[in-house]
């Protein structure tokens, strides 16, 4: 029994002793590997209750090359998708026995490439992330990780993806508020260098437009970033420029959205009466706005299980090739068109 500054810790060593087993006998318990009779199993889980014996993790990791902790990037942690997609990360890997150390990027791109350099130095046994956006420097720093990696939301060539439809989504979207009689319809996206939020989703609305022979007006479409203040000045811009006022607005978040109905209701116009609102993201504050947000829900619960599933098969089966899922989507109606 060793003594840290008045602490005992009992060793394997003394566990094995105790028990009158060996050594190999106490760690094939602790591992759940090997065979065990149940008379030597009893004695050294008896011994471990008595001496409260807890085995050292950092010990392990060296013996194992196994830390149990996946690296989590994220562009930012404030948000109710990053909340859902962590929640649904940590069901999956708490009850394989891992540990997430979360990374904040805050949007900022070389902030990702800091992180991967940083989890890697602490031997994560794998890393998740959900980038910003793609671009050379990234994905070279991702084809030199010899760690298993799996990304979400963005794609990225050579690595095993998970996305969300982002494409069809808007589509739907867009096809949504055509039906509902607007010809007219605004524009709030994000920049493209977000492939997925800002160019894929952007795309969706044109070529829907394009589709229905729908004539969009260069003002009507708009850039923000991803925050409710953006929206209301999107909106803003779009107004004081438009020749003709539009009949709706679709912002790639129901962040933006939000924003869009904050100046609206400033204004005095009714939603959907005078301007129908819709939105990307289901989150919970689209439910509680006036009127509730019509809104589409990527299920990122389902995205961020689906991840550590990958990243643990990665881990523990070794699998080396490239996989890619693409999640299906809810489109959510509500009383904003």
């Amino acid at each position: 029994m060793v003594d840290l500054g008045g602490i005992n810790v009992t060793t394997i060593n003394e566990i094995a002793a105790m028990a009158n087993v060996s050594r190999t006998t106490v760690s094939r318990v602790l591992n759940n590997s090997g065979y065990v009779s149940e008379d030597a199993r009893t004695k050294i889980l008896k011994v471990i209750e008595e001496t409260g014996y807890v085995p050292s993790q950092q010990a392990k990791s060296l013996r194992t090359k196994k830390t149990k902790v996946i690296g989590v990037i994220l562009p930012t942690i404030k948000t109710e998708t990053s909340g859902r997609l962590v929640a649904g990360m940590d069901e999956v890997l708490a009850q394989e026995g891992y540990q997430i150390l979360l990374a904040n990027t805050n949007h900022e791109k070389h902030k990702e490439i800091e992180f991967i350099n940083l989890l890697k130095v602490r031997q994560v046994d794998g890393i998740i992330l959900a980038a910003t956006n793609v671009n050379d420097e990234l994905l070279e720093k991702i084809s030199q990780l010899n760690i298993p990696f799996v990304a979400i939301g963005q794609e990225f060539d050579g690595v095993t993806n998970v996305l969300f439809d982002d494409y069809n989504a808007a589509r739907d979207m867009t096809r949504l508020l055509i039906d509902k009689g607007h010809s007219r319809i605004g524009f709030i996206g994000v920049d493209e260098s977000d492939r997925a939020v800002g160019y894929l989703r952007k795309k969706a609305f044109l070529d829907e437009m394009k589709q229905a022979k729908i004539t969009v007006e260069d003002a009507w479409v708009q850039k923000g970033v991803f925050n409710i203040e953006s929206g209301y000045e999107a909106v803003a811009r779009m107004f004081k420029d438009s020749l003709e006022l539009p009949t709706a607005v679709f912002a790639v978040t129901d962040r933006l959205a939000v924003g869009a109905m904050r100046y609206l209701n400033q204004y005095h116009f009714k939603i959907p009466e005078d301007i129908a609102i819709a939105g990307v993201g289901a989150s919970e504050m689209s439910k509680y706005v006036t009127p509730p947000l019509t809104t589409i829900d990527y299920l990122n619960e389902a995205a961020g299980r689906e991840a550590a599933q990958l990243l643990i098969n990665k881990i523990t089966e070794n699998h080396k090739g490239k996989e890619k899922v693409v999640l299906s989507y809810r489109l959510l109606e509500r009383d904003s068109v």
